[in-house]
């Protein structure tokens, strides 16, 4: 079998070789899957809770070994990986805990005689795509709900990082997860892959985290056997600090919303709206904390890590060259290490125009672009000029008016006077062309399940 090599972004140096997998690897993989789902399915609800609590614990059991192999394939910074491995457990715990409670009910119908008994039912084998950015979150807050339904999974991890996904599935098995149950498929062709999956009849659900452009093309593919979908796609974040916010509290949230994960998050801050009357202020403390950050390899400490490859280097730095051409100016950048790596220095942007291009797409790297508004009717028309609607931020003084700026931003989740807004109990996910369904919560199970009911006559 032909093998390719996983890179670290910050030494350019090679990790490891995987196996290139391919179409008929992926059939294989459900094969395994499919043998494996009546079993699995017929466990009982607390079996598969303790599996999946098992699985939480050997994952905080071995955090330092998941820190540093998150750190050195994918380049993020060891503070970033470690949360990472600590919040992509959450999701087996959580999911261990919600697989005790599969729902259902019992009613009776309004003209009398008939009672009705629902339940719900795992749809069967899930097919699992996952992006880079979180190798190890995004696979378990995937695989946790799958498996607490009863569903067996195939995994394709990116090309860029799987070996998280892999090791994440060792300890599936070593915490009791049966054999065909979590069949991960490592490959260079993406496209072949899935589109074997989502021609298989066997699969039964699709669920995809990334690009708008690439969940454009698999609902196409999908919707030719109707076939079950979850997506969480792009996003095009807006920060809101209004006039009265703390601005010490705005510039530490907007931080965290813009720089964790070197802006690569399709929750990271995209565009930072500033009222004018605190505009320079904020300007100042927010450029004053990114010259602070140190950019470079986790090995060393650093903040900021490399971004994931050489063309998306490539493609934030002509972002940036555009916006300057097009009358921005950078303001604050913090230092470049010398080093061999993709590295971008975090950067602010100000005298950004309200129809500037970098306000449009996804960034996706450590870049701050800033916009001083005045009316807030004008403001929420430009927060909302966008196909995107998957996360937003507010920082505001009156905690009521934050609150009403939020239910006017169409966003699936906006965080309130914080920048951070993922967690395992609540429902994660977006509107418009951010994607379709959540993850998370309650919600996350259900896109695994489904409803059936028993219509009884009681007569």
């Amino acid at each position: 079998m032909s093998t390719f090599r996983v890179e670290d972004p910050a030494s350019l140096e090679v990790v490891a070789e995987v196996p290139d997998q391919g179409p008929d690897d992926a059939r294989a993989a459900v094969d395994r899957a499919h043998a494996a789902f009546p079993e699995w399915s017929r466990t009982s609800p607390r079996h598969r809770s303790d599996v999946l609590r098992r699985a939480h614990e050997l994952m905080l059991r071995d955090k330092d070994e998941l820190t540093a192999l998150i750190a050195r394939e994918n380049g993020k910074s060891l503070v970033d990986a470690a949360a990472e491995v600590g919040y992509a457990a959450e999701f087996f715990r959580w999911f261990s805990e919600e697989a005790v409670r599969p729902g259902g009910e019992y009613g009776e119908a309004p003209a009398g005689g008939v009672r009705t008994l629902v339940s719900h039912r795992p749809v069967g084998v899930a097919a699992l795509v996952t992006p880079w950015n979180f190798p190890a979150a995004m696979a378990t807050r995937k695989i946790g709900p799958a498996l607490a339904a009863g569903c067996t999974v195939v995994l394709k991890p990116a090309a860029e990082t799987p070996l998280t996904a892999l090791a994440v599935a060792r300890l599936l098995t070593e915490a009791g997860v049966p054999d065909g149950a979590v069949e991960v498929v490592t490959t260079t062709d993406a496209a072949g892959v899935v589109s074997a999956w989502l021609s298989d009849d066997r699969v039964r659900k699709v669920s995809f985290t990334g690009s708008t452009g690439v969940g454009r093309t698999l609902l196409h593919q999908a919707a030719d056997r109707v076939l079950n979908a979850s997506m969480e796609l792009g996003g095009n974040a807006p920060v809101v600090v209004t006039e009265d916010a703390d601005l010490e509290q705005a510039v530490a949230g907007t931080m965290i919303a813009k720089f964790r994960n070197g802006g690569q998050a399709c929750t990271a801050a995209n565009r930072i709206y500033v009222h004018s009357d605190v505009a320079f202020d904020f300007l100042a403390r927010l450029g004053a904390e990114v010259e602070k950050l140190t950019v470079g390899p986790a090995a060393d400490g650093a903040a900021i890590g490399p971004v994931i490859s050489a063309a998306a280097l490539h493609r934030i730095t002509e972002a940036v060259d555009l916006a300057v051409r097009e009358g921005a100016r950078v303001s604050h950048q913090a230092e470049l290490p010398d080093a061999p790596g993709h590295f971008y220095p975090p950067t602010v942007l100000a005298d950004v125009a309200p129809d500037a291009t970098i306000l449009r797409e996804e960034i996706f790297g450590p870049v701050a672009p800033v916009v001083v508004w005045r009316d807030e009717e004008e403001l929420l028309r430009l927060v909302n000029d966008t196909e995107y609607g998957l996360a937003a931020y507010v920082f505001a003084g009156e905690l009521g008016r934050a609150v009403r700026l939020g239910e006017r931003i169409d966003a699936g989740m906006v965080g309130i006077n914080r920048g951070l807004v993922s967690d395992p109990s609540a429902p994660f996910g977006g509107v418009k062309q951010s994607g379709l369904g959540r993850e998370g919560a309650r919600d996350g199970l259900r896109e695994f399940q489904e409803t059936q009911y028993l219509s009884i006559d009681w007569s």
